[in-house]
């Protein structure tokens, strides 16, 4: 096990005018699960590659267990990499492909049996050990990928978008088993994902990138709760956070029929926003409520039955605009098709952003 630290490390490709990866500055303690997020473009992966040594870092510098590698090759660097396809060896068997390293090594061959038929026995692979690749499903290739990882006990975990090529139930099992078995093994673990979903369920740390930067690390809870800035109260969360910037009145952030209170405090903070702020209240913290309680009307254009829940879109006018938003509700009051309900945020539930920054208010 050991810390990894990103110091003003950058990534910047030739012919390109900003960098794939921006001064970006990362403590990842001891044991630690990390989880990079973001749209595609936004540099995780980059930033990953960067860790293993498969692409330069052109400033800063990086560290793993406070050894400076930056100008370390991969194979110096006691890492240990998960790919997106698997990248199995097809002509070995599982034993094969699971030992292949350590013959690399020179490992004696007792150790190299002892290794890989207990990271077989911990991934549940004893009896497929003889079989090769392509008699695997792609859950079952994709653990033996991550035992040729673990048979190296390595200092650091790299794992990149590993469970993209799983159908949908199949990235839910392997999402759990990935997170257990990092919570057994306590190696250090960067995962890098587009899927927030997945970040949130695993990391114990997400940090968010946009456009090579870094815009928040805490917490899946703390991200969720106290979004930094607009884009992370947009990125995370299924279905996104309701945002929209309005003008600021006397009674407070106003939507028509429905005002969103402000406090001194608040209007002063959205200074820069040209009389403006931005409002975001996740679809979950919203209430069908009748007209008489100052909800906002919303005529709905999609209802999406869940089972258990039930997402409601619609549109309403603002500022002479059709504006979009989503609520979640019950089955039990679930609207029909073209009914025009209203909508009012929870009390205590609204976000507030600056809305010439983007930054929290």
């Amino acid at each position: 096990m050991a810390t990894v630290a990103y110091d003003h490390a950058s990534r910047i490709y030739a012919g390109s005018e900003r960098p794939a990866v921006d001064e970006l500055t990362l403590d990842i303690e001891e044991g630690e699960f990390l989880v990079l997020v973001g749209p595609s473009g936004s540099g995780k992966s980059t930033a990953l590659r960067m860790l293993a040594g498969l692409e330069d870092v052109d400033r800063g510098r990086i560290l793993i267990g406070g050894n400076d590698v930056t100008n370390l090759p991969p194979k110096s660097r006691d890492i240990a990499m998960v790919f997106q396809n698997y990248a199995l060896y097809p002509h070995m068997t599982v034993y094969e492909n699971m030992a292949f390293a350590l013959k690399l090594r020179h490992t004696h061959k007792a150790e190299i049996d002892r290794r890989v038929k207990e990271a077989a026995a911990l991934l549940q692979l004893e009896e497929y050990l003889q079989r090769k690749p392509k008699a695997l499903s792609g859950g079952q290739r994709q653990r033996v990928a991550m035992g040729r990882a673990i048979v190296r006990e390595p200092q650091v975990f790299l794992m990149d978008e590993p469970l993209s090529n799983l159908d949908a139930k199949l990235r839910v099992q392997t999402r759990s088993q990935i997170a257990t078995l990092q919570a057994k093994l306590g190696v250090t673990t960067v995962y890098v994902t587009h899927d927030q979903v997945e970040a949130m369920t695993m990391g114990h740390r997400v940090a968010v990138l946009r456009d090579g930067e870094l815009q928040q690390v805490d917490t899946p809870r703390t991200l969720y709760d106290t979004p930094g800035n607009v884009f992370v109260a947009g990125f995370i969360g299924s279905p996104a956070m309701n945002l929209k910037t309005v003008l600021i009145t006397d009674t407070g952030a106003d939507f028509g029929p429905l005002a969103v209170p402000l406090t001194t405090e608040q209007v002063a903070a959205a200074e820069g926003g040209d009389g403006k702020v931005t409002v975001g209240f996740r679809p979950e913290e919203t209430d069908l409520v009748t007209e008489a309680d100052g909800g906002l009307p919303l005529e709905v254009d999609l209802v999406e039955d869940l089972g258990s829940d039930v997402n409601v879109y619609g549109h309403t006018l603002l500022e002479g605009a059709d504006e979009r938003f989503v609520v979640r509700t019950t089955r039990h009051r679930q609207p029909s098709l073209g009914e025009t309900v209203h909508i009012k945020p929870q009390t205590g539930e609204v976000h507030l952003f600056n809305a010439g920054t983007g930054a929290r208010i």
